[in-house]
């Protein structure tokens, strides 16, 4: 059993409960945006679709930068807060929670997306002959037939947020129990030459990831064994 201290398990509670909560509000928020990228034909989906992918190839530190500038008292977000008399988002949980919600965004959007494409159109019409509205056929027929994507999404932005590092380092800081996350403390850790410390976390997320993985490899629904 690794020997995890207090603060490590205290990074660990922190972890699962920022990505717990930007799981969530992905789920409501890339569930539309997948929905209109498969079913949409404007123009400008491709725009979308790059906004939308931009955090895979763009580096953490530039994105938590251009966020810490926005989310600052002089930047536009920043202003919009302090007007609206709430605290300042940089280096708090709250903070985190909306660096997660842009980095993590294509890891949902993309597998749902995929999901409803895979539906077609076919079982829609049927749908709309029966009277149902767009709105019923969305819930009654496209999310049941899209479900496991929608499992694969949530997992992956679970596992996604989970290890993320530059993005929660440069808006949150380093603050125990507020924004030190696992990775951070990982960081910590070397930086403080506790090799052992660092290697008992890192052990704990690198059993996390494993699982993560095994199980959307391994399950597959609806597959065929072959004799």
């Amino acid at each position: 059993m690794p020997a995890l201290s207090p603060a490590d398990l205290q990074a660990l509670w922190l972890t699962a409960r920022l990505a717990g909560t930007v799981t969530l509000i992905l789920l409501v928020l890339g569930t539309p945006i997948a929905w209109w990228l498969a079913r949409s034909r404007a123009r400008w989906k491709g725009v979308v679709g790059a906004v939308v992918a931009l955090p895979l190839v763009l580096p953490p530190s530039v994105l938590g930068f251009y966020l810490l500038l926005a989310l600052g008292p002089q930047g536009p977000v920043g202003r919009v807060v302090q007007d609206l008399g709430l605290a300042p988002l940089p280096f708090t949980f709250w903070g985190l929670v909306v660096a997660s919600v842009l980095y993590s965004l294509p890891f949902m959007v993309q597998p749902l997306q995929a999901a409803f494409e895979a539906v077609g159109d076919r079982p829609l019409e049927v749908a709309a002959t029966l009277r149902a509205s767009p709105l019923d056929a969305f819930f009654t027929v496209a999310v049941p037939l899209a479900l496991p994507g929608f499992l694969t999404a949530a997992t992956l932005t679970f596992a996604h947020t989970v290890g993320e590092f530059g993005v929660v380092l440069m808006i949150g800081g380093n603050l125990p129990g507020q924004t030190r996350v696992a990775s951070v403390q990982i960081y910590d850790h070397v930086e403080a030459l506790d090799y052992a410390q660092a290697h008992h976390l890192s052990g704990v997320l690198l059993l996390f990831s494993f699982v993560v993985l095994l199980a959307l490899y391994a399950w597959r629904p609806g597959r065929r064994v072959r004799g």
